[in-house]
C-alpha cells in the first residue's frame, strides 16, 4: 500500500497512547494506560509509517506482523480491514498490544535517527475498536474432523495452538491446572497492566468457537499422562517455563521471601479467583525487597506499591544500562539502553551493582529482616567481564523479598510416564515441534525456553501447523515468520 502523504512522520511527533499519572494510579489495580483515545491521533500515528520497501519493523516482529499495512489502513480510516490485517498473523494482539516491549518499534526504520513509529500503540487501538464495535466474533469451523487433540497449558502459546487447531476442523480440549484458563496472561501478569477481563473474553471466543476446556485438571495427577498418547490422536504440552532461576544465598528459606510466581498470582485481585491475599503475600506497610530488574520484577514492584508497602527496592547485579546506544549496539539492534518501568515511575528506588550476599534473620524469629550485600563494579577483562567489590556489607531492610531473578524452564513435570527427551536447559527437545513421542508436541516457552509473549503466540501457531500436517498429511494453516532463534528473556 503507498500513502497519500509520505512525509507523515515529518509533520507528525511521535505520541503513544499516554499512561494515566504515576500518584493516581499507584494507589488502585485499574490499567495504567488510559482507556479513552482519540481516532484522529492515531490516524496521525499511522501516517508517520514510511512503508519502507523493506520494512525492518516485520523483520523485528517475531511472527511477522505486516505492520507498514495495518499503520496505513488505520491513517485511511479503515479499522476493521487493519483489524482483519491484524489477525492474520496474531490470534491475540490484545495480549501483544497491552504487553509486548515492541521489538518492532527498535527496528522500525525512523528509530534509525528519529522517533519510531508507535506501532504498539496502534495495535492496541486497532483491537480495542474490533471488540468495541463487535467486530471480533466466533469463527468456528464450518467442517470437523475425526481428530481430537489435547492442548496442556492454556498461556498465549497454548491458547493460540488450540484456536488454530479447532479452526483447521479438529476437537480440541486444553486442559488447565489452575481454576481458570490464561496461563501467563492471567496469572502472572498484574491486573495494573492487563484487564482480566481482556482474557476472559477471549476464552469466552474460544469456547464459542468449540473448544473445550478442563480447568482444575493437571496432567500426571488428576488425569494419566499415559491418556495424552492413548487417547488423543495428538497432544500439545505448552506448559510455559515458570521454573525459577535458584539463588545460592544465605538464607533463602527464611519466611517472608518469595519467589515472584508464587506472589504475583496470589497478590493481585484480578487474579486470586476470590480467595483472600495470604497476609504473608501482603506487601502492607512493609519494606520491601525485589531481587531482578526486568519485567517480571516491575511487576512485583508495581503490586508492592499497590498493596501499600512502606519502602519497596529494586536490585539488579548488573550495571545500569546507558541512556544511548553503547558502541557496537547500533540500529537495527534491539537497544541496550535504560528505559524506566512503569513501576519505578511510581515510586521506589532502584539499586544496581548488588550483589546479594545474605537474608538475614535480625530478631531470631525465622522471617527475614533485612539484605546483606555488596556493592560492585563490572570490568572487562581477559576472560569477559569481571566484578570487583567497591563497597562490603550493605544493608536494606528486608521484611519481604520477591525474587524475580528469571527462569530456567517448565517446571518439574508429571510427564515422566511418556520418557520424553529434554534438552541441556530443561526444555522438551523437539523437532519441528514434535517430541521423540511421535503424536506429543511442544510450544512456547516449554519449547525454546522463557521468551517474550509475542513468540509464544507465534510457536503456538506454528506447533499448530505442524500437528496439523502430521495429522492429515498436508495444512492450509498459515505460517508465522520462522526462526530458530527466538528472543531469550529472562523476565527477571
Amino acid at each position: 500500500m503507498s500513502k497519500e502523504h509520505p512525509g507523515g512522520y515529518l509533520k507528525n511527533k511521535r505520541e503513544p497512547i499516554h499512561k494515566r499519572d504515576p500518584e493516581e494510579r499507584k494507589d488502585d489495580f485499574e490499567e495504567v494506560w488510559e482507556q479513552e483515545w482519540d481516532e484522529d491521533h492515531l490516524k496521525s500515528q499511522g501516517e508517520r509509517c514510511m512503508s519502507c520497501g523493506t520494512p525492518a519493523c516485520m523483520s523485528g516482529c517475531p511472527i511477522g506482523n505486516i505492520i507498514p499495512d495495518w499503520n496505513d489502513l488505520v491513517y485511511r480510516d479503515d479499522w476493521k480491514r487493519a483489524l482483519e490485517r491484524l489477525h492474520a498473523t496474531n490470534n491475540f494482539p490484545e495480549f501483544t498490544g497491552y504487553n509486548c516491549p515492541a521489538p518492532c518499534e527498535n527496528t522500525c526504520t525512523l528509530n534509525y535517527n528519529d522517533d519510531p513509529v508507535t506501532i504498539k500503540s496502534i495495535e492496541r487501538a486497532i483491537v480495542d475498536k474490533g471488540w468495541e464495535e463487535g467486530w471480533i466474533q466466533p469463527d468456528p469451523p464450518e467442517e470437523r474432523t475425526d481428530k481430537e487433540v489435547a492442548i496442556v497449558g492454556s498461556g498465549p502459546a497454548g491458547l493460540a495452538a488450540a484456536q488454530q487447531l479447532n479452526r483447521a476442523g479438529h476437537h480440541v480440549t486444553v486442559y488447565e491446572r489452575d481454576q481458570n484458563p490464561g496461563g501467563l496472561m492471567r496469572y502472572g501478569i498484574p491486573d495494573a497492566k492487563f484487564s482480566k477481563k481482556k482474557v476472559e473474553r477471549r476464552i469466552d471466543q474460544l469456547r464459542e468457537e468449540g473448544i473445550t476446556f478442563e480447568c482444575g485438571v493437571e496432567v500426571g495427577e488428576d488425569i494419566p499422562a499415559e491418556k495424552l498418547d492413548e487417547e488423543y490422536d495428538a497432544a500439545c504440552i505448552a506448559v510455559g517455563s515458570q521454573k525459577p532461576i535458584e539463588l545460592p544465598i544465605e538464607g533463602i528459606d527464611l519466611d517472608g521471601i518469595h519467589y515472584a510466581m508464587e506472589y504475583l498470582p496470589r497478590a493481585n485481585p484480578g487474579q486470586n479467583d476470590g480467595w483472600e491475599v495470604p497476609e504473608e503475600m501482603n506487601a502492607d506497610g512493609k519494606s520491601v525487597v525485589v531481587l531482578g530488574g526486568g519485567d517480571t520484577g516491575a511487576d512485583c514492584v508495581g503490586t508492592a506499591h499497590r498493596q501499600g508497602a512502606a519502602q519497596v527496592v529494586q536490585i539488579e547485579l548488573l550495571p545500569r544500562p546507558p541512556e544511548e546506544r553503547p558502541e557496537g549496539n547500533q540500529w537495527p539492534d534491539q537497544p541496550q539502553t535504560y528505559e524506566k518501568s512503569y513501576s519505578q515511575e511510581e515510586g521506589g528506588v532502584e539499586e544496581y551493582c548488588v550483589d546479594t550476599q545474605q537474608f538475614h534473620d535480625t530478631d531470631g524469629d525465622g522471617t527475614v529482616d533485612e539484605l546483606r550485600a555488596h556493592r560492585v563494579e563490572w570490568e572487562q577483562g581477559e576472560d569477559g567481564w569481571e566484578k570487583e567489590v567497591v563497597e562490603e556489607d550493605m544493608r536494606i531492610d528486608a521484611e519481604m523479598v520477591l525474587v524475580a531473578a528469571g527462569f530456567q524452564g517448565p517446571e518439574e513435570t508429571p510427564f515422566d510416564p511418556l520418557d520424553l527427551e529434554m534438552t541441556e536447559h530443561g526444555t522438551f527437545e523437539t523437532e519441528d515441534h514434535q517430541t521423540n513421542v511421535e503424536n506429543v508436541f511442544a510450544a512456547g516457552d516449554a519449547n525454546s525456553g522463557p521468551s517474550l509473549i509475542v513468540w509464544a503466540i507465534g510457536d503456538g501457531r506454528d506447533a499448530a501447523r505442524d500437528i496439523d500436517e502430521y495429522l492429515m498429511g498436508e495444512t492450509s494453516l498459515p505460517a508465522s515468520l520462522e526462526t530458530d532463534n527466538p528472543p531469550v528473556v529472562s523476565r527477571r
